[in-house]
């Protein structure tokens, strides 16, 4: 037997024509999530920490007030600025 070979009745069409790709002439300025302050504070806040665990090594006097009570003060303080650089909004402008 031979094959019929059949044509399509109606001519397939997709849902979404092919348009060419047009490049936009004005640029969009991006916005990053960290600004030059936050980066900054950053920096700070781990000066303060390693300032602190230094002050923790301190002298051979195991319980010193500075290794006691000024130093673990100090490393707190350093994750709050931390903290506070983190969470700080950039500035749009």
């Amino acid at each position: 037997m031979a094959q019929k070979i059949v044509k399509p009745a109606t001519p397939v069409k997709s849902s979404s024509a092919a348009r060419p790709t047009v490049k936009s002439t004005e640029t969009s300025s991006v916005h990053f999530v960290f600004d030059k302050s936050n980066y900054r504070l950053l920096i700070i806040s781990i000066a303060i920490v390693a300032f602190g665990f230094i002050l923790m090594s301190g002298s051979t006097d195991i319980y010193s007030d500075t290794k006691i009570v000024i130093a673990p003060i100090v490393v707190l303080a350093g994750f709050a600025v931390g903290f506070f650089a983190i969470f700080k909004k950039p500035v749009n402008g």
